[in-house]
């Protein structure tokens, strides 16, 4: 259909919320979310053919999505609001039960059969189905002013109990950090929202030197395995070390 439009429409990508990097790993149960918008006010995002959508499972098969309203939904844009935004959405909740690597390719096009873009969108991800916590890394180390902490956690379920704490070289704890205070958690690669500051559970600040810290996390009434990460030569029996250097 001739609409005298030739602008490409734009596509945005997100797994549970989260524009992942190529390679990244995420939830074996992810729900993935994809936004189609154009700038065309008249010719509504309303038909499912405008997404081109399957993923490439471990085994090298293709798995073509088909909007079933049971594992994928297809979202059209408000006709009624059209000079505002015209938006057409697919949410996809899917299942991966077999660890691997995985690809998703997505194409999306208007109603004037421009693509979203020369080539479709492509990003590989890896599933891996065991809830599992790797070592939590202090960035940066040695620091400062403050202190983040990353990890990777993997499955389909955050830790539900998580508690970071911090001791002296004497074995003194110092502070504790509870999973309220650390910010949204995913699967995946966090970093958290919680940067520590060098002082105390009284707000008094540390003197400079060498710290320890360990991490317990819970999920569903049992301590979480340990994912390997590459960072096991940093850590002794599951104790980090950590550096303040004002």
């Amino acid at each position: 259909m001739d609409i005298g439009d030739d602008v490409n429409p734009l596509l945005d990508v997100t797994f549970d919320g989260i524009h992942i990097m190529d390679g990244d790993i995420v939830s074996a149960k992810p729900e993935i979310d994809v936004m189609l918008k154009d700038e065309n006010r008249f010719v509504p995002m309303n038909d499912t053919s405008e997404f081109d959508i399957y993923f490439i499972y471990p085994d090298g098969s293709k798995h073509t999505v088909t909007f079933d309203n049971l594992t994928a939904f297809f979202y059209p844009a408000d006709s009624a609001n059209l000079s505002k935004e015209n938006t057409a959405r697919a949410k996809l909740k899917k299942e991966f039960p077999v660890d691997g690597k995985y690809q998703l390719y997505v194409q999306g096009f208007d109603r004037g059969g421009n693509a979203s873009g020369d080539n479709a969108y492509k990003i590989s991800f890896e599933v891996i189905n065991k809830p599992m916590i790797s070592n939590v890394l202090n960035y940066p180390n040695p620091f400062t002013s403050s202190t983040r902490f990353v990890f990777t956690l993997t499955g389909s379920e955050v830790p539900q109990q998580m508690k970071i704490t911090v001791y002296t070289v004497t074995g003194k704890v110092i502070k504790e950090v509870f999973i309220s205070e650390l910010g949204n958690l995913h699967i995946g690669s966090n970093l958290t929202q919680f940067a520590w500051d060098g002082t105390d559970q009284f707000g008094d600040k540390l003197a400079n030197g060498l710290y320890f810290y360990k991490v317990e996390a819970v999920l569903n009434g049992k301590n979480m395995d340990h994912y390997d990460n590459g960072t096991d030569n940093y850590f002794k029996k599951g104790i980090g070390k950590m550096y303040l250097m004002r």
